[in-house]
């Protein structure tokens, strides 16, 4: 089993791949350094949003992103303030992209 990078050095890793695309990206909530979960949510600049999470699957112990809610953008944010008040530990990363990109399915960033 590979050793999991830590979080803090994940996020900075990710918000330089964002800049070097040009996307904007913003922390919101920062988490545990070491362990903390990871929300991403990408705000579509139409009133709408994304919002992905990283998990396991338990039976290959596989890790992928998965869409957890696309909807009103307020609806995602209630959602992720929800989901913080359960975990102090998240990190939440808000991006600004009329596309929707967020390069998670890249190299580095989808396993």
């Amino acid at each position: 089993m590979t050793p999991r990078l830590a979080s803090g050095v994940w996020v900075s890793a990710y918000l330089t791949r964002l800049r070097l695309a040009d996307i904007p990206a913003y922390v919101t909530a920062k988490g545990d350094a070491e362990a903390g979960a990871v929300v991403v949510k990408v705000a579509l600049m139409d009133g709408t949003a994304r919002a992905y999470e990283r998990r396991s699957d338990l039976m290959t112990g596989a890790r992928a992103w998965i869409l957890l809610a696309e909807c009103e953008e307020r609806e995602v944010d209630a959602l992720i303030s929800r989901t913080r008040a359960r975990d102090p530990d998240l990190w939440v990363i808000e991006l600004e992209d009329r596309q929707g990109r967020t390069l998670l399915e890249e190299p580095g960033l989808s396993e």
